[in-house]
């Protein structure tokens, strides 16, 4: 009995330290949220995210995975700004003992004009507010694990730098656009934030939450917007059905400028599988289409010139040692 309390002994103290070393976990709400807490964390904490990539947050129904997760976290991170209404919720039920960060905490929210106490929660929709998520971020995982605020803090620097990079970009991207074609139209109003901070006048089908069905005087109201303007080019967008953006296109003879990514982050595949990735994306996508660069396949096809005079050559040819022979 003494030897195997011994080895018991033994056994707790050797597998202790594996125990002790384990990463603390941290869960995101939506996919900009995981990849601005990736790029402060790197590999010293175990990081999920609730909504999977191409998900909406605005209408995701959460499940019992998505309850275990966040039982199991030491952080959890969300946006707040009624974008993720379920979320509160879901944190309550699940029981969890870990903190609840709101990272747009310090921004400069923007409230609706039609409806009272209505904030629009697309604040990571500038690169400059993209900084104070990562800020925000960062405080969060320096509480969590304090035997890593150097590497956190380094981290965020290096991020942040890499931000401000990609605000004078976008700066510089849009200027090149002529500023009557300067008007965004979107499938919903995710691009406020995006619009007042690089000059883009803005008008979507549908309102800042995606939960709601366009009405008939919503696309009259785009319409409108499209013919007096003499818009060249509206947009879709990633998370939400492009159908009817594709007949107001049609019924307007505009075209589809190209997809835009406001609510998620694309796939690897994707040119919008980063956040910074996507706000470049997005950019590059907007000016190309507002400046009138058509897309690759839209440019004309080769001549086929060539081809039709090789075989016009070869038949004479032909032809000519035909004649040669029936003479002979």
């Amino acid at each position: 009995m003494k030897k195997y309390i011994i080895l018991m002994t033994l056994g707790a103290m050797c597998f202790s330290p594996l125990f002790s070393q384990s990463k603390p976990k941290v869960v995101a709400s939506a996919s900009m949220l995981y990849d601005i807490a990736y790029n402060i964390a790197g590999d010293e904490v175990e990081l999920e995210m609730i909504v999977p990539i191409g998900g909406d947050p605005h209408i995701h129904e959460p499940t019992p995975s998505n309850a275990r997760m966040v039982n199991r976290a030491d952080l959890v991170l969300i946006n707040g700004l009624t974008f993720e209404g379920w979320m509160n919720e879901l944190i309550e039920n699940s029981g969890t003992k870990g903190e609840t960060v709101t990272v747009t905490e310090g921004i400069d929210v923007l409230r609706s004009l039609t409806y009272q106490n209505s904030a629009d929660p697309h604040a990571w929709m500038i690169a400059s507010n993209g900084i104070i998520y990562a800020e925000n971020t960062r405080k969060a995982l320096v509480n969590l694990l304090p035997s890593k605020a150097a590497v956190f803090d380094q981290n965020f620097e290096k991020y942040k730098s890499k931000l401000l990079e990609l605000d004078q970009y976008i700066k510089i991207q849009i200027a090149t656009i002529p500023k009557e074609k300067r008007i965004l139209i979107t499938s919903h109003d995710a691009f406020q934030y995006y619009g007042r901070a690089y000059g883009l006048k803005l008008d979507a089908i549908m309102g800042i939450s995606t939960d709601a069905e366009a009405q008939t005087a919503d696309v009259m109201r785009v319409n409108e917007a499209i013919r007096k303007n003499n818009v060249p080019a509206i947009f879709i967008e990633s998370t939400i059905n492009p159908k009817m953006m594709k007949q107001i296109a049609k019924d307007n003879d505009v075209r589809i400028g190209g997809e835009l990514f406001a609510d998620s982050l694309g796939d690897e595949e994707s040119p919008a599988d980063t956040y910074i990735n996507m706000l470049k994306s997005n950019t590059d996508t907007i000016v190309k289409a507002l400046t009138g660069n058509k897309d690759q396949e839209e440019l004309p096809e080769k001549s086929n010139l060539p081809l039709y005079l090789g075989i016009a050559v070869f038949l004479l040819l032909a032809m000519f040692f035909g004649i040669r022979l029936m003479n002979k």
